[in-house]
């Protein structure tokens, strides 16, 4: 089958997939109104695939017909560089505003894929599974969402220990055909407008949990399985006073399962807690360099919007403007540097299993609180223009327009440009979709003390305090 076309795409969601959303039951995804943006973007990015065919697509080794190229399985520095140059102009087209893109779970399933022989060391039949999904996934050009967390119920203590031990995901009984699970996850993210759903391993279980240690993929439209969005952010609103909540909002949602029956050839994990907690170590990397390009694109996306809110409203001559555009602008070029030292640990990993630190570090930290520092400028250059923006309607009115077009014109920017500068930068810092956004990012990776202290329980940390000693110990001494 080989790339989808965006309306091949957009008839694949017309099925029986359960998703609600603002308390009813959304039966054609495609069609309601909230949703219908975002399909249209998501239409696009499978578009773009055939427009540019050569840059993000390669031959599938099965089939010969073009795939995506965030499958490719690169254990060359060749190879990794145009996986990532693929990456790059996906995420440009979406101006990295969308986390969940299908190149992520892509980039997911593909890391996953070459741990198979430890998927299936001890049940190789996991491991064909993982192979056969794989290049299922990549033939088809299914789109994927992912849900790795149990609902943030009680955090003190584990899924076994809640009040309710299905209020996290679990297996209920194995039958000849197949698993039977119950429970929730989230975050599911494009759960709305996917095609399948991969469950897979993120937090780590322990002993006496292994009826929660699962990793599988199963359709969207399976039976008893239910989708529910948080509160949609597109209102209706025209592209002109919400240019980012009209076309980018991917939609969340809690993934429920009654009872769901996941076929065996679609099992990866079931009950093996080493398994379970390690398979993400052994993996090249894919997903942490897809997440840091589309990061850093977001990053390019920040700078540019203060450049142009510094010169619509003639502060870009100032020092200390240009001191704090700059230093977002040196943000995105340090994250730039970084994804070319994790092109090669992605090639490295690939082959001799290096850790991914620059990767790391890059997705955990730098790129959080870079996203976080651009949004603290866009507001502090924006004063009191980020609130005073009257709507498209109100330069449509030949009653107040001229009035519009008096006093809020900026320096060499007409009013209108100006009003729909400012109202870009308030959908991305100040309304629902761009305060998701701030509060997505820095949770990317989990709880970010969490990701930090993995920095310090690390074995390098063993290395840097080694410097300190040779100093104060010296040889012979």
């Amino acid at each position: 089958m080989g790339i989808r076309s965006g309306s091949e795409f957009v008839e694949s969601l017309r099925d029986a997939r359960t998703i609600y959303a603002n308390g009813e039951r959304v039966r054609d995804v495609t069609d309601y109104p909230p949703f219908r943006g975002i399909v249209a973007t998501m239409a696009s990015l499978y578009d773009l695939q055939h427009r540019r065919r050569d840059e993000l697509t390669f031959p599938s080794p099965t089939t010969g017909e073009p795939v995506s190229a965030s499958f490719i399985l690169a254990d060359t520095l060749e190879a990794a560089e145009r996986r990532a140059r693929a990456e790059e102009i996906r995420a440009d087209h979406t101006f990295g505003l969308m986390g969940r893109m299908p190149d992520f779970c892509n980039a997911m399933v593909s890391d996953v894929v070459t741990a198979r022989g430890y998927v299936g060391r001890r049940e190789p039949r996991y491991g064909d599974n993982l192979q056969r999904y794989y290049e299922e996934v990549r033939d088809r050009d299914w789109c994927l969402t992912h849900t790795l967390v149990d609902p943030q119920i009680d955090r003190s203590r584990g899924p076994a220990e809640q009040d309710d031990p299905f209020a996290a995901l679990r297996l209920v009984r194995e039958t000849d055909s197949g698993l039977i699970v119950r429970g929730a996850k989230m975050l599911s993210t494009l759960a709305p407008f996917s095609n399948e759903l991969w469950v897979g391993p993120f937090y780590p279980r322990r002993a006496g949990e292994e009826a929660y240690a699962l990793c599988f993929a199963i359709p969207t439209a399976t039976p008893g399985l239910k989708f529910i969005c948080r509160e949609t952010y597109d209102g209706g609103r025209s592209s002109f006073d919400r240019p980012l909540s009209s076309r980018f909002d991917e939609e969340d949602a809690l993934a429920v399962f009654d009872d769901v029956l996941v076929p065996w050839e679609r099992v990866f994990i079931h009950g093996d807690i080493e398994i379970f907690n390690g398979v993400l170590a052994r993996t090249p990397g894919y997903a942490m360099l897809q997440g840091a390009i589309r990061g850093m694109v977001k990053l390019r996306f920040l700078a540019g919007l203060a450049c142009h809110l510094a010169d619509a409203i003639g502060r870009s001559a100032l020092p200390q403007v240009q001191s704090q555009v700059g230093e977002l602008v040196a943000n995105a070029e340090l994250v730039s540097g970084l994804i070319r030292a994790g092109t090669q640990e992605v090639t490295w990993g690939a082959t001799r299993g290096t850790p991914h630190r620059s990767l790391a570090a890059t997705l955990w930290v730098m790129i959080p609180q870079a996203q976080m520092r651009a949004a603290e400028v866009i507001r502090q250059l924006s004063g009191s223009g980020l609130i005073m923006t009257p709507t498209e309607k109100d330069f449509a009115n030949p009653e107040i327009a001229g009035y519009l077009e008096k006093y809020l014109r900026g320096k060499d920017v007409s009013a209108r440009d100006r009003v729909q500068l400012f109202k870009l930068a308030w959908d991305m810092i100040g309304e629902p979709f761009g305060s998701r956004q701030l509060q997505y990012e820095w949770f990317y990776s989990g709880d970010p003390n969490f990701t930090r202290s993995r920095f310090f329980r690390s074995p390098i940390t063993r290395d840097f305090k080694a410097m300190v000693d040779r100093l104060l110990k010296p040889p012979g001494a």
